[in-house]
């Protein structure tokens, strides 16, 4: 083949290929310039292969992506596209780089059989051989069904369109009729999608944004940014706050992140920057006190392990009167998810401060705040309260027989908070390790983030821990 007709059919084949829906959401989801592709010429049979590979720069982190086809034979997933996006996967475990898969397919090759099967069989084993070394990122843009739903759901954080569809099970099958089945509303509010965009472009510009406060690997620090300072009053801290002016206070301006809103509101999760600095922030919502419920201890752990897993470090707001505490959930066996999120923190190692708040009551004391927990440092705000178990309950049965000669419990209770459980008393047995003025909380987080960035923490040897799932 002559120069120059090698070169008409290289532009022939890039005309065929320009107008791909795929190809053009990979361009949009690169910094311009970057976007270069892999495989690109590969083909099943006559047709191109029916996902777009590429690697560049995403948000001026380096990356790998592929993104599923649905032009091409519905996207459907067969030995073709299973290698495709194979070598994406051991490209970024060879180069310690993020993957960001998009997803739009209507299922596999029925013709391929059990080899479609054994595509997806291999898909997984390179998504869970990356779990924990590099940032995994699914983005739900279309249909995903079945054992693709699996396969996204692996990754580190799952980002959904609106108008998209995420099941296991063909609402069909199931005779859903409601709509719900698959929908993204559904999927925030039971934790599979933790973040949902209105349109695709937005739900790329969540895939740049969780980049830019995610390191590269499990050996790598997220990169520092410029920053605005936290918008929020200092001066407006103190008991009784609201999570939000919390978070305000502290969080650099334009920084947060936050994942899983919908499920298990008892909790907040969210990636920000504090002076310029990545971290993962927890925190209890005004909801019920601030009990910890299933869903909430569940987000919180998978939270917890995943800034873990990146050494991103954790801030935690401690302000609950414990895990939620009635007959149907005791019998629906919620000590498991209590122990799931204990579990999480005294693993992790990566830096871990704590703040009380407010209440710190019971096990959620233990699970957040206690030295159970492994946190590095504890500090509380003055008229935190530090309590074994409600003040309510504990003047009970201390105070008994004040009661009993006709002192009121709700006066008892307060007497309580203000002696032997408050921070003082707390700090006094070193439990924590300063009762700080609310004003200079991020003052204090940004010196106690400064001296744990070098944290080096030697564990026992073993294959892995057995978590209480």
């Amino acid at each position: 083949m002559s120069v120059a007709n090698g070169t008409q059919r290289l532009a022939a084949e890039k005309s065929a290929l320009a107008d791909s829906a795929a190809r053009k959401r990979l361009q949009a989801l690169f910094d311009e310039g970057s976007y270069t592709e892999l495989d690109r010429f590969a083909k099943n049979g006559d047709k191109p292969g029916e996902v777009v590979t590429a690697y560049g720069s995403i948000a001026g982190a380096p990356a790998y992506a592929f993104s599923q086809d649905v032009s091409v034979a519905s996207g459907a997933m067969g030995r073709v596209q299973a290698r495709k996006i194979a070598r994406v996967y051991e490209l970024a475990a060879a180069n310690g780089l993020p993957v960001v898969g998009l997803y739009d397919s209507n299922g596999a090759h029925l013709d391929e059989g059990v080899d479609a099967l054994a595509a997806y069989g291999d898909l997984i084993m390179h998504s869970n051989r990356l779990s924990g070394v590099v940032p995994q990122i699914s983005v739900v843009l279309g249909a995903c069904i079945g054992s693709a739903a699996l396969l996204a759901s692996l990754a580190d954080v799952t980002v959904m369109c609106k108008d998209a569809e995420f099941y296991c099970v063909s609402p069909v099958i199931l005779g859903d009729k409601t709509g719900k089945i698959g929908s993204a509303e559904t999927a925030a509010k039971n934790g599979s999608a933790h973040l949902v965009a209105e349109d695709e472009n937005a739900a790329l510009d969540k895939v740049k944004e969780l980049l830019s406060l995610l390191p590269g690997n499990n050996l790598s620090v997220a990169p520092m940014a410029d920053y605005e300072p936290a918008a929020g009053d200092p001066a407006a801290l103190g008991s009784g706050a609201q999570t939000e002016v919390i978070l305000d206070a502290v969080a650099d301006a334009g920084s947060r992140l936050e994942l899983s809103a919908a499920y298990g509101p008892a909790a907040r999760t969210l990636l920000c920057r504090i002076s310029g600095n990545p971290v993962g922030v927890v925190a209890n919502s005004e909801e019920n006190e601030g009990r910890i419920d299933s869903s909430a201890a569940a987000k919180i752990a998978r939270f917890v392990r995943m800034c873990d897993a990146f050494s991103i470090p954790v801030v935690t707001f401690v302000n609950t009167a414990g895990f939620v505490a009635d007959g149907d959930t005791e019998l629906a066996g919620s000590v498991k998810e209590a122990a799931l999120l204990t579990h999480a923190y005294a693993e992790a190692t990566a830096p871990k401060v704590t703040v009380i708040a407010g209440k710190a009551y019971g096990p959620a004391y233990i699970a957040l705040a206690g030295r159970a927990s492994g946190a590095d440092l504890v500090y509380a705000w003055p008229d935190a309260t530090v309590s074994a178990l409600e003040p309510l309950t504990a003047v009970s049965v201390l105070y008994k027989d004040r009661i009993a000669a006709g002192e009121k419990r709700e006066d008892l209770a307060a007497e309580y908070e203000k002696t032997a459980a408050s921070a003082f008393e707390a700090a006094a047995a070193g439990y924590v390790d300063d009762v700080i003025d609310p004003a200079e909380t991020f003052q204090r987080l940004v010196t106690a983030l400064d001296m744990l960035s070098g944290k080096r923490v030697s564990t026992l040897s073993k294959k892995h821990s057995n978590m209480p799932l």
